[in-house]
């Protein structure tokens, strides 16, 4: 029973950061009707953009602090990513709205191979590991209750925790404000919106940017538990208790 609890809170936090990697694919169905198979490809690339700017920034800049480049990196891997995200959707997707089935398919994997060549060719194709100063140390829970304990990763525990934060912001931003309320009402119905005032094309480029946030904190908290490379990753092991 301790081995199957485990197992299972394991999977719901990894679950946690899958969610944002659906919030991209949900946004952007919904706000165009595109259905972004991209969207893995962009991911990793904001993993590797991370990386790579947490090592490259205190370089340039000549600092040691590890939060501040782990910050700075942060801040441009999603600046990185929104920028692809206004490409893709100017030059890709914008195009693509209620064409057929096949079209949007190829067009998103040849995004795809696309992302996977410009990150190795810009980054590196080197295996890259981001240290974001969380405990890398698993901790045991329910000692009494459990021969043994349940053992947790605090590392993902945290990602979590900000991942489902992540969420709930979104969801008040969705319901509380004006925009939020205009994006639900593009994905009702793209032609109503349309007809009451909402510019289709100025909501395709807020959930652009809104996908390329999710992708980057997706990416980076990946990147902390995982070592990243492209184009495949290398998954750590779990960890063997002592």
């Amino acid at each position: 029973m301790g081995f199957f609890l485990e197992t299972v809170f394991g999977g719901l936090m990894a679950g946690m950061l899958y969610a944002l990697v659906a919030l991209g694919f949900v946004l952007i169905f919904k706000a165009s009707g595109v259905f972004n198979f991209a969207q893995g490809a962009m991911v990793l690339f904001a993993a590797l953009a991370m990386a790579r700017f947490a090592e490259w920034l205190p370089r340039w800049l000549g600092f040691d602090s590890l939060l501040l480049a782990n910050l700075l990196a942060f801040c441009a891997a999603v600046a990185c990513m929104v920028g692809v995200a206004w490409l893709v959707e100017r030059l890709a997707l914008r195009h693509l709205v209620n064409q057929e089935p096949i079209a949007l398919l190829m067009a998103t994997l040849g995004i795809t191979y696309f992302l996977d060549g410009a990150g190795q060719l810009i980054f590196g194709s080197s295996t890259y590991k981001i240290d974001v100063g969380m405990p890398k140390d698993p901790m045991i829970v329910l000692e009494n209750v459990f021969e043994g304990g349940l053992l947790l990763s605090r590392e993902d525990l945290y990602a979590a925790v900000v991942a489902a934060a992540l969420v709930a912001l979104l969801s008040l931003f969705f319901q509380k404000t004006r925009t939020g309320r205009a994006l639900r009402a593009v994905a009702d119905d793209h032609q109503a919106a349309q007809s009451i005032g909402i510019p289709l094309s100025r909501i395709w480029v807020i959930v652009c940017r809104w996908a390329a946030s999710s992708r980057s904190w997706r990416g980076s908290s990946g990147a902390a538990s995982w070592a990243c490379s492209s184009p495949s990753r290398s998954w750590r092991s779990r960890p063997s208790r002592s």
